[in-house]
């Protein structure tokens, strides 16, 4: 198997979070009678190709060779495992924020369409169902943070607040996109009343904050590499928050925080 494209670490890192989940589990792990159909590394293995590939649960079970309960079941008691023993490589905040230029800009974790949260959960820019993040990165690209979820309704500027950003980057240098209009961001500017098309002074200021900007969509886009993230999460919406805590640790894991 080519460890790193399907499971988004190298076989080094797949390693080291065995060990570190066997530690955790300890001798209690050990169960007497018939042996488990898969193994802890094999298990592990498993939960992240779901996580990487979002694959159906029942395809998943055909390349593993068992039943689609099974997989749920390793699923269930494997990811916030990994979760937990890749928690300590989270970027201490607000000591990893203190005197940097920090990147933010929103996302859209695409759910499927629950009928008893489609109201709220409707993305009319993006047209889909779903919660949406706030994603902060370096000038590099390095992601930083990632909030809890909120509405997939919510403006980004609302968001903003809601998750306690505004708060937390109080004293530091935020560049954002317009939907952070209202916000204390630099951000591009808008057309100015009266006028088609935006003066040279804009257009340079523009440019100029779209060639820093880049930088925080390429941090999204290798966070929604964890395809569980980006082609719709299927499973219950109050475990949403959970796991995007734990995709964002084992990509803190990935860029080796």
């Amino acid at each position: 198997m080519r460890y790193q494209s399907t499971t988004g670490l190298d076989h080094d890192q797949i390693q080291e979070l065995v060990s570190r989940i066997h530690q955790v589990l300890g001798p209690s792990h050990r169960r007497t009678g018939r042996p488990p159909v898969l193994g802890l590394y094999r298990s592990v293995l498993l939960t992240l190709v779901l996580l990487r590939q979002n694959l159906a649960q029942t395809v998943a079970a055909d390349w593993f060779g068992v039943s689609q309960p099974t997989v749920s079941r390793i699923f269930r008691r494997i990811a916030p495992l990994i979760g937990q023993v890749t928690c300590p490589h989270t970027p201490p905040l607000p000591e990893a924020l203190s005197g940097r230029v920090v990147l933010v800009d929103g996302a859209l974790i695409p759910t499927d369409d629950h009928a008893s949260h489609r109201k709220p959960n409707f993305n009319a820019k993006h047209r889909q169902a779903g919660m949406t993040v706030q994603v902060l990165a370096t000038l590099d690209g390095t992601l930083l943070a990632v909030s809890d979820p909120v509405e997939g309704r919510t403006h980004d500027s609302k968001a903003y607040t809601l998750t306690g950003l505004a708060d937390l980057l109080a004293d530091n240098t935020v560049v954002a996109d317009l939907g952070y209009q209202g916000t204390n961001t630099i951000r591009p500017r808008r057309k100015r009343p009266g006028h088609d098309e935006h003066t040279l002074e804009d257009k340079t200021w523009n440019t100029s904050v779209s060639r820093i900007r880049w930088a925080v969509e390429h941090a999204i886009a290798h966070l929604k590499d964890w395809k569980i993230l980006a082609t719709g999460y299927r499973a219950r919406l109050t475990e949403l928050p959970t796991l995007i805590r734990i995709v964002t640790t084992l990509e803190y894991y990935r860029l080796g925080w």
